[in-house]
């Protein structure tokens, strides 16, 4: 995984200030040199997180991709979401709680699929489900963990920007001061995995711009994608 935090090291301090407000430094170290291997700020662990990740290029082509698919709010057991998805390879019946099958991953986002595996040093078929979500103005996403069938998960920011927080989970008790809030600029990217993913939840306070998220997940059991 050489290289992997290398811009992300070399990000300017007031970048750093922007991207990730920490009401209480974590005491568990992160060992990926990374943004937030500083004293700003520092990750759960299982966390890592880099800006400016996709080119424009890129970025443009993905936008393009999105708007020819059939988004459709999103669904939890009798709660209907402001926000649109799509999802791929897999489809999370909430009603149920189970996975059901879902359309492949299209053409046009397997270069998406690739350059996060290249990026990460696995094969891209370890990335074998994918979400799609848009976010209007004003649309929250509140807390929770991802569902248990999926390992690790990369996420993708598109054209706006967006802010998720973090907290411990099971969440503390009363009042507390452990919630990070982490800003996440458009073309920038994040993995989730082992304590991150597991041991804290995460939320998407509502957006203030149109936004687009591309999430990549590996299944359950799945090896990490950092630390190798």
């Amino acid at each position: 995984m050489a290289g992997l935090g290398a811009r992300a090291a070399t990000a300017p301090p007031a970048l750093i200030g922007r991207i990730f407000s920490a009401r209480r430094r974590l005491q568990a170290p992160m060992s990926q040199a990374s943004l937030f291997d500083t004293e700003e700020a520092a990750f759960p662990p299982g966390m890592h997180f880099e800006p400016d990740w996709l080119a424009a290029s890129e970025e443009t082509a993905l936008l393009e991709a999105i708007r020819a698919l059939d988004l459709a709010q999103a669904r939890y057991k009798q709660y209907t979401a402001r926000r649109r998805v799509a999802s791929f390879g897999g489809k999370f019946d909430y009603d149920h709680n189970r996975l059901l099958p879902a359309p492949p991953v299209p053409p046009a986002f397997e270069p998406l699929r690739q350059r996060a595996a290249a990026w990460l040093g696995v094969e891209p078929g370890l990335f074998n489900q994918m979400l799609v979500a848009e976010y209007a103005p004003g649309t929250p996403l509140g807390w929770h963990r991802d569902v248990p069938d999926f390992e690790s998960i990369v996420g993708v920011s598109l054209l706006g920007e967006g802010e998720m927080r973090l907290r411990p989970y099971p969440p503390p008790t009363g009042r507390s001061d452990a919630t990070r809030s982490l800003l996440l600029p458009r073309r920038s990217v994040y993995v989730l995995e082992g304590p991150a993913r597991w041991q804290w939840q995460h939320s998407i306070v509502p957006t203030k711009v149109l936004r687009y998220s591309i999430s990549l997940r590996t299944g359950r059991g799945s090896p990490p994608l950092l630390r190798r």
